[in-house]
This record gives C-alpha cells, sequence and structure tokens, in this order.
C-alpha cells in the first residue's frame, strides 16, 4: 500500500516493493522522445534507480553520483550530440548505467491503463496506442545506446521496452445491492493485451491453509479508490465473479486472463454477480483468508488481506475457486478436485477420462505419462479441465463441466509438447524458485462448459507402493477412497507428510462437508448404476520420482482403455 519509495503520481505509480508499476494513458500520453526526457515520470523512475543503485552497491561510477536531474539533462545533451559531455563522464560509464537504468525499469511488471469511455475508436486502437509507446522507449534507448558505443548493434532484440501488458477499462452499470455501493467506482476491464511469454517475480511462492467462514461481510472493510483498484470480471465454469484487486497484485490479477474467461460487457450490464473477491484488503479476521455467504443477495464474498504471503497466485486462483464451488455445491452440483481430458485414439475410439486428487498427487503426472509411452496409439489429449470441474446430475443422466480456459502449472510437471507449444503464450511466476509455474492457456470456454460424459473416474493414488490400476467394487469401497482424500504431500502447499482432505478438496467440500456428502452419494450411485469404471491409478510418487512405476501404471491403463 503506501510506502514512502513509492511513486505515485496522476499518470505513473510504481511500487519497487512489490515490483509493479501502472502507466495511465489517460492522465498522460507521451509520443515524443523529448516529451518522454522532460517528463516528471522519467525523472522519478531516474531518481529510484539511483536511490537503489546507491543502497545495493557502492558504485565508482561518476555518472551515477549528479542528482537525478543532471542524470537526465545529460541524457539529453548525448541526444542532441553535445560533445562536450564526454569531456566529464566517460562513455563507457554512461553506457553501463544507462544499460542498468534500462534494466531496472524493465525488471517491473508494467501494465499500462486506459480508460474505454464508451469510445468504440478508443476500443479498436488501444493496441496500436500501446504499441507506439513500447516503440518510442525502445528507440530512445537504442539512440542512446549507439550514441554512446559509437556504432550500430547488428543485433536488435524486439523486448517489451515500455508496458509489460495493457489494459483497456469501463464503468458499468450493474445492480449494486444495498451495501454494496463503495463497489460503484471501481472500474472493470474490458479487454487485455498481454506481451507473453512474461516473468514475474513476487515475496510469496506457496499457499498456506484453508479458507474458512466469517460472520461479517468484508464488503464493510472495502474503502479502495477508483485510481487503486480493478475489478477483473470473469467467468468461472458457469459462475459470474467479479474480482477487485488492488494495483499492487497486479502480478495476479493479469494472469487471470490466462487462467478465466474475461466476462463481457453484455455479461456485465445489468448482471448481478455469484460471487465477489476482495483482493488486497488492508485488515482482514487474523490477517488470512475468509469467505461469506450473504444469503440476502445470493452472493458469495470472499476477502484476502494485503500482505506478503498473499502475493503468490495461487491465493488469487484457489479463491476464486473456493467461492465458485460453494456456489456449486449449493446449486446441488458436485466440485471435482482433478483433471478431465478427452483421450482420442488412432483406432477411432475417444475417451473422457478424469484424474482426480488433491495437489501433488500425479493428476497431471499420469496424463503426462500416458503420452510418453503411448507412441501411435493416441492421436492427442484434449484437455477439459486441468484442476478444478464439477459433476452434475440430470434425471438420468451425469456430466461433467470445467473452470477454467488455461492451466496452473509447476513447470517441472510440463512435457516438451506441451512446453514447446505454449511457452510463448505463457505467464511465469517464479521461475528460478522452487515451486516455479507458468499459466498457459489450455482450451476455449465454449469448449470448457460444455457437458461431457463421463468414461472412466481414477483416484490418483501416490501413496500405495502397488502399481497399475485397480477398479473399485461397490460404491462404498469406491466412496470410502474418494471421501478420505489421502496423499502424501510432496512440497506443492504448506503441508508435508501422509494427509487426508475431505473428497480431496480443500476448496469448498471441506468447507461444506454436510452438504456435500449428500451430492457425492448421488453421483457415485449414478455412476455404478450406468457401469462407469470407477477406480484408482498407482502414480508412485510420494515413493520414487524416476517415472518408472507410474509409466507402468500408465500403460495397464492405456491397455483398458484401449481394449474396452
Amino acid at each position: 500500500m503506501s510506502n514512502d519509495s513509492n511513486i505515485n503520481t496522476q499518470a505513473f505509480y510504481l511500487n519497487p516493493q512489490r515490483k509493479v508499476a501502472v502507466l495511465n494513458y489517460n492522465e498522460k500520453y507521451i509520443a515524443d522522445i523529448f516529451e518522454l526526457l522532460d517528463s516528471e515520470e522519467l525523472l522519478e523512475i531516474v531518481q529510484a534507480f539511483l536511490d537503489r543503485r546507491r543502497h545495493k552497491t557502492e558504485t565508482n561510477n561518476a555518472f551515477e553520483d549528479q542528482s537525478a536531474t543532471k542524470y537526465v539533462a545529460t541524457i539529453k545533451a548525448i541526444m542532441l550530440n553535445q560533445s562536450d559531455v564526454f569531456q566529464q563522464f566517460d562513455r563507457t560509464e554512461v553506457l553501463q548505467s544507462i544499460e542498468a537504468l534500462y534494466s531496472f525499469y524493465r525488471s517491473f511488471l508494467r501494465i499500462a491503463v486506459l480508460n474505454q469511455h464508451d469510445s468504440s475508436v478508443m476500443a479498436n486502437g488501444f493496441m496500436n496506442i500501446d504499441n507506439q509507446f513500447n516503440d518510442l522507449v525502445i528507440h530512445l534507448y537504442r539512440t542512446i545506446e549507439e550514441k554512446l558505443q559509437g556504432f550500430a548493434n547488428k543485433t536488435y532484440r524486439q523486448v517489451s521496452a515500455g508496458s509489460s501488458a495493457c489494459i483497456l477499462t469501463q464503468s458499468h452499470d450493474w445492480p449494486i445491492p444495498a451495501g454494496y455501493e463503495a463497489l460503484k467506482p471501481i472500474r472493470f476491464i474490458d479487454t487485455l493485451m498481454l506481451r507473453p511469454p512474461m516473468m514475474m517475480k513476487t515475496p510469496s511462492n506457496k499457499r498456506e491453509g484453508t479458507f474458512t467462514a466469517v460472520e461479517q461481510n468484508p464488503i464493510q472493510k472495502f474503502t479502495g479508490s477508483q485510481d487503486e483498484w480493478f475489478c477483473f470480471p470473469a467467468k468461472i465454469g458457469e459462475s459470474l465473479a467479479y474480482i477487485y484487486f488492488h494495483r499492487d497484485y497486479f502480478a495476479s490479477g493479469i494472469s487471470l486472463a490466462n487462467l478465466f474467461e474475461v466476462a463481457d460487457a453484455k455479461s456485465v450490464i445489468g448482471h448481478k454477480p455469484d460471487l465477489i473477491l476482495l483482493f488486497g484488503l488492508q485488515h482482514t479476521e487474523g490477517d488470512v483468508c475468509h469467505y461469506y455467504h450473504d444469503t440476502d443477495n445470493d452472493l458469495w464474498v470472499g476477502e484476502v488481506p494485503y500482505n506478503d504471503k498473499t502475493t503468490y497466485f495461487g491465493y488469487m486462483k484457489k479463491m476464486c475457486l473456493t467461492l465458485h464451488n460453494l456456489h456449486m455445491i449449493y446449486q446441488g452440483k458436485l466440485p471435482i478436485h482433478g483433471s478431465m481430458v478427452q483421450i482420442n485414439f488412432a483406432n477411432g475410439q475417444s475417451k473422457n477420462v478424469v484424474f482426480f486428487g488433491d495437489s501433488g498427487a500425479g493428476k497431471s503426472e499420469s496424463i503426462e505419462a500416458l503420452q510418453e509411452i503411448a507412441d501411435d496409439q493416441i492421436i492427442d489429449i484434449e484437455t477439459i479441465f486441468d484442476d478444478m470441474g464439477s459433476f452434475t446430475l440430470t434425471d438420468h443422466d451425469i456430466y461433467a463441466q470445467g473452470t477454467e480456459i488455461g492451466a496452473f502449472v509447476r513447470l517441472d510437471d510440463l512435457s516438451s509438447a506441451v512446453a514447446f507449444n505454449n511457452m510463448d503464450r505463457g505467464i511465469y511466476l517464479n521461475p528460478d524458485q522452487k515451486n516455479a509455474r507458468v499459466i498457459i492457456p489450455a482450451d476455449s470456454y465454449a469448449r470448457v462448459i460444455a457437458h461431457h460424459p463421463i468414461d472412466m473416474w481414477v483416484y490418483a493414488n501416490n501413496y500405495s507402493d502397488k502399481i497399475g490400476v485397480h477398479r473399485f467394487a461397490t460404491e462404498d469401497e469406491a466412496k470410502q477412497t474418494f471421501i478420505a482424500g489421502k496423499r502424501k504431500a510432496l512440497g506443492t502447499t504448506d503441508e508435508v507428510g501422509m494427509s487426508t482432505t475431505f473428497f480431496a478438496n480443500p476448496f469448498g467440500p471441506v468447507q461444506e462437508e454436510a452438504r456435500t456428502r449428500p451430492i457425492i452419494d448421488q453421483v457415485f450411485q449414478r455412476l455404478f448404476e450406468h457401469q462407469i469404471y470407477v477406480g484408482e491409478i498407482y502414480t508412485h510418487l510420494g515413493y520414487d520420482k524416476s517415472k518408472t512405476s507410474l509409466n507402468q501404471s500408465a500403460q495397464e491403463l492405456l491397455d483398458l482403455l484401449t481394449n474396452s
């Protein structure tokens, strides 16, 4: 939030601790090199850069010993070919400092913001506006660089020099319930332009604990301003969610675009959401995450506190999914913590398989193992949902739906095919650390929410020393395993060793166990009535990481699928 080292002008905001910057094109749009050199914003960036250099290192660079004003004045003199500059400063030192300044600015997540004001011209041209600013920044850098080194470059790298992403915002009228009026000024994100691959670092890289209910509606604590808060309107499965976040959480807020469908204006105008998330509140009970069920307005409201811990994207994602799953349970649908894929075989068959289990159980690893051992038996494996879905009962049938259009995946879990096909579209979070993640688009929204039949449902068992797959003979035997939710934790959350989680899903079913159990009973009854395969695959991940055992289990699963 407020910090003495922050830069906060009408047109520019920069938070060095959170490594985020916001450029407001409506307040100021710079279209000329010398306008940029004369701007208050560049002066502030140079001052922040010099302060950091002096604090972090003992620099022997005389060029950096001067004030920010003189630093910028020297750059102008270089641009104007005033050679007397080099009587005072060494070219090499100036070039080294300019390179460091350029890297310092680009180390921030830089979000350009443009408010649409109901202008179709603005809507169609906002990407060009942002492209022109990026071209301006990189042109200034290259011009200074080549003047200092005395020759033109032979290799040019077209990086995101000005902004990392640009968002178009818009105000919308929606039926705001009494008590929620504080949300009215906050603008909705209408359209986004990302510049992938995006590399972002956050202070936190792991999620802890589960989310609990509170008796006070979090909206009573919301005092956010239009300058500091944004709303990402998301379609999470068939739930409509308004995700409000503080600008210091832009790393998470912008990443939502690779995970959830952006709700368009028609879906927002005149529509009350099913879910509201307030991400970055100054105070919450116990300084942890909670949710509140507003039964009067039929709303699920989540709250996440402003602190370093909650900068991990898992908090944003899992709170959204918790609210969605609670909404599903109250609609009589069963939230599924797992991955669903459609496997298309060379013999013309296709099978929809759901892999079920908590984090680290081996869901994605099982799918990858299938791909590796299938050779030419499998044409392709299409992801329907990667982490969370739901089962819905009709009068006589059952179907599955997904929630996310993307996948939030550990880098270590990416198969080479997935990695190379999607790496240039990804948003990478803390790629240099343990539990490094990438968010990649996976499927269309229409495909995700379609009604998908279920051919097989297997529990990812990572704690047994058995190999292969096992079909449960009875409903009770199956329910016992699925409800127990056992796994050996592998360090993807704060848990270690053996753990149990009700129905392997701490994001909704744990919070509403009594309401979930009858739905579980109905689902298993229907699956066994239709003789749908319900079993478990032994992933062995809690015992060895060699993949040999998992590949043997995947082979048995493949044989079962191709022969049934």
